[in-house]
């Protein structure tokens, strides 16, 4: 069948992720192998804005899907959020003769593609965040990455600590979402596990679960605390002052957005770049890549962004009896 499409602009936007280089790679060299045309547009929506496009061929993402962030580089755009932007974002493309766009990113971006299908441009976004917070889906590329990365340090900072007899408050990323706490938490056997959806700041029940697990002769205690909910410092402070025990505060930080991607975040965001080609190839547009329930599928943006993601209770549950 005839592609629908005959140029594919692809950007990343937003944070940046551990695996979109690998979803940059499939992007150009599948649409190539279709006999499309891939123009790489850098920065985000606003390099598009400056017409910072360059032509891609199969070579220019020869030797990258190992590397982490993203070598089209990312930005946020205020200008893109509004309607004069975004028709200018249109025409840009039109002039460079896009006529669909894949961008990796979150909601946000996807918000962008949106505004960009309705004026003309067939677009598709792939779930490119380490927070794991788009509904849609239940993979987002670099949440893999990221989660180990947090994971190995937080071992780390585990072993000093218990050297130390210290409680120890670490401190991950996510934004609002608690994902990466909730598995670090688990993996990292916690002692308590802070996540934005359920935290209730009753820091006094920590104090006693502090307290009582020293009388029963444990020597640290690890307090995983999620970036949506914050403050890991002062936190630290009131719990020394309430407890007695030395407590350090640890902010592990940009370091989970960088690295070398896991073979799980290098795979997934192979085959999402590609499906993306396969859509945009097919004539599709406002369409969103996710995998659901073991399989690779796409939604409507304006689905995909209406819908709810909650921690799952059972998950949970289990966190806090473990």
């Amino acid at each position: 069948m005839q592609s629908k499409v005959g140029t594919i602009g692809v950007l990343t936007s937003g944070g940046d992720a551990p695996g979109m280089n690998a979803a940059i790679r499939a992007v150009v060299r599948t649409a190539i192998a279709k006999g499309l045309k891939v123009k790489g547009i850098k920065k985000g929506y606003l390099g598009l804005l400056n017409e910072e496009i360059i032509d891609m061929e199969r070579k220019d993402v020869s030797d990258i899907i190992q590397r982490g962030g993203t070598i089209l580089g990312t930005a946020r755009c205020m200008e893109f959020m509004t309607p004069e932007g975004q028709q200018k974002g249109a025409e840009i493309c039109r002039r460079h003769g896009i006529d669909g766009v894949v961008v990796i990113g979150g909601d946000g971006s996807y918000q962008g593609a949106q505004k960009l299908a309705s004026l003309g441009i067939n677009t598709v976004g792939l779930p490119g965040t380490i927070d794991l917070d788009i509904a849609c889906t239940d993979y987002t590329i670099g949440f893999d990455t990221a989660v180990n990365t947090a994971m190995e340090a937080i071992d780390k900072v585990k072993d000093t600590s218990s050297s130390h007899e210290r409680c120890s408050i670490i401190e991950v990323m996510g934004r609002n979402a608690g994902y990466i706490a909730l598995w670090c938490g688990v993996a990292n056997g916690a002692e308590d596990i802070l996540l934005p959806e359920k935290y209730d700041f009753n820091e006094q029940a920590i104090v006693n679960h502090i307290i009582a697990n020293r009388k029963q002769g444990k020597t640290h205690h690890l307090i995983i605390n999620a970036e949506g909910i914050g403050h890991s410092t002062s936190m630290a402070r009131r719990i020394e002052a309430a407890t007695g025990i030395e407590t350090r505060a640890t902010i592990l930080g940009y370091m989970q957005r960088g690295g070398s991607p896991t073979c799980k975040d290098r795979y997934y965001a192979s085959m999402m770049g590609s499906y993306a080609v396969d859509i945009l190839a097919a004539g599709k547009s406002n369409r969103v890549v996710a995998h659901r329930h073991g399989e690779f599928v796409d939604y409507d943006i304006e689905e995909a962004l209406s819908m709810q993601k909650n921690i799952d209770e059972y998950q949970y549950n289990v966190a806090r009896i473990l």
